[in-house]
């Protein structure tokens, strides 16, 4: 089979990234074997080659988000058959999505609905469990009535807006004026540009003085965010936390690392991102969020892809069809 591998331990670049012929993997206890029909790609992928990961066996295959039919199970699996449509996020620790045929552990996937194309699966994945995690699993939205997300354009931000609107929340949200238009069909109550305001005194101004109740935070330096937030307010950081929080303020904050579920050891958590992509795609279903792909390419272009994707020039999320 063809894979798109990071061909040795000293390949840091994009450019070095390339196809090659592979063994059909076998699946082992608890596994299943997908020929693959559609793939998301996200900035994560070409973030794991420049940075490395000690777990890698080389050429390994990039990849984390998958959708396709089961070709084959393995040991103790009976939740899935072959010619099953299904989805997962994977572990970005052994070989991955990019390839006519992976390996995914069954716990982590999900069947794939009934009118849920295998590009809007594959798109759904790592953006959309990222921004339902943020949502449904670290924040506690029983008191929470106004959010801010960070970068409501980006693959996190715009379904944590969609998300977060479906369940009736207020929602504002950060863009610059060039993607204003793109964000504007998810209905956000607020859109901030943040090249052209102070944000902290919009969202103060747009909330009585009080702040938001939660601030989705996908950009960093999320000390900012702190006087953004009302009392009791929450934080939930993609990337790094604040060192310092003024405990007058009751803050709760969380972090989030979606595939440290695979890294946990947890059998719970991984069997989690399942009932995650389970629900996550009934929404897609329903049509209360849209994975917004923008862009379907080829195999070839997948390079290309990654690439547009580090030098900010997407707005929506790119998907590669496999034939």
């Amino acid at each position: 089979m063809q894979a798109f591998v990071v061909p040795t331990a000293t390949s840091r670049t994009i450019d070095e990234l390339a196809w090659q012929e592979r063994p059909v993997p076998t699946p082992g206890a608890g596994e299943v074997l997908i020929r693959t029909h559609a793939v998301g790609l996200n900035p994560v992928d070409y973030k794991v080659v420049e940075e490395g990961v000690a777990a890698w066996t080389f050429p390994h295959t990039l990849g984390l988000d998958v959708a396709g039919v089961v070709q084959q199970v393995g040991p103790g699996v009976t939740v899935f058959q072959p010619g099953q449509r299904v989805c997962g996020h994977g572990n970005l620790a052994v070989n991955g999505a990019f390839a006519e045929s992976v390996v995914a552990t069954a716990a982590a996937l999900a069947p794939i609905p009934t009118g849920v194309s295998f590009e809007q699966a594959a798109g759904s994945l790592c953006a959309g469990l990222t921004a339902y995690q943020a949502l449904f699993r670290k924040a506690n939205l029983a008191n929470v009535r106004t959010v801010l997300i960070h970068a409501g354009a980006g693959g996190v931000g715009s379904m944590a807006l969609q998300l977060a609107k479906a369940v009736g929340k207020r929602v504002l949200t950060t863009v610059s004026a060039g993607k204003r238009a793109f964000v504007a069909p998810l209905h956000p109550d607020a859109c901030l540009d943040y090249q052209q305001v102070d944000v902290t005194q919009e969202v103060r101004r747009l909330t009585a003085g009080h702040g938001v109740d939660l601030v989705v935070n996908t950009i960093g330096h999320p000390e900012e965010d702190l006087p953004r937030l009302a009392y009791n307010g929450q934080l939930v950081c993609v990337l790094d936390t604040p060192t310092q929080v003024d405990p007058a303020q009751a803050l709760t904050v969380s972090n989030l690392d979606l595939g440290g579920a695979h890294r946990s050891g947890d059998p719970a958590q991984v069997a989690d991102l399942g009932r995650m992509t389970a629900d996550l795609l009934a929404r897609v279903a329903q049509k209360q969020v849209d994975p917004l792909v923008t862009q379907i390419l080829a195999p070839a272009d997948l390079g290309v892809g990654l690439q547009r994707i580090k030098d900010h020039r997407v707005v929506g999320k790119l998907v590669v069809r496999f034939e």
